[in-house]
């Protein structure tokens, strides 16, 4: 798998070893980072439930300035450190090892950009995105991304607000807002 755009374009993201993780497709990321454009320069991203950290490498090349990652699978976590370090761009990466409802509350600051791909066995992230919200992490100004397969349910919860959805196939993506925090 390879960066598709920005100045990292065409370097290698490393695979785990030995894990079944589930990338997202090329053109699914492809069609995400062209409806973000540029909003991505400057930018805070948390990429939670990260596998191999192609969405955060994506937003690092096209300019993001820093990406925390939240990946549970510790060899994975420790795959995404590695692949960081060869990039060239560890210094403006945080990778935490825990799971995205426990990281949602230890993240610090405010995000301008959250990519959640959880496993499609699990539910919609309801929990980790209200505590970001409650926290602060994220606000009517954050762009939120939900991936989910077409059958699963969307994301719905009080507090959020879902301003487009993209099908590509079996995958979905959903974009969300945030309610100003009460």
């Amino acid at each position: 798998m390879r960066v598709s755009g920005g100045e990292l374009r065409s370097r290698l993201i490393r695979s785990p070893q030995g894990l079944a993780v589930r990338p997202t497709p090329g053109r699914v990321k492809e069609a995400l980072f062209s409806i973000i454009g540029d909003r991505l320069v400057g930018a805070r991203v948390l990429d939670l439930y990260a596998g191999t950290g192609a969405i955060g490498f994506e937003a690092l090349s096209r300019g993001a300035e820093h990406v925390t990652f939240v990946e549970l699978h510790a060899p994975t976590a420790q795959t995404i450190k590695a692949t960081a370090a060869e990039l060239g761009v560890a210094a403006r990466t945080t990778v935490l090892i825990a799971p995205a409802e426990k990281a949602a509350s230890r993240v610090a600051g405010r995000f301008d950009f959250v990519y959640a791909d959880p496993p499609y066995a699990l539910p919609p992230p309801h929990l980790t995105f209200s505590t970001l919200r409650m926290r602060g992490a994220v606000d009517p100004s954050t762009i939120l991304v939900y991936e989910h397969r077409d059958t699963a349910p969307p994301f719905e919860s009080p507090g959020f607000s879902t301003e487009r959805e993209s099908r590509y196939g079996e995958v979905v993506l959903q974009f969300l807002q945030a309610a100003e925090h009460a």
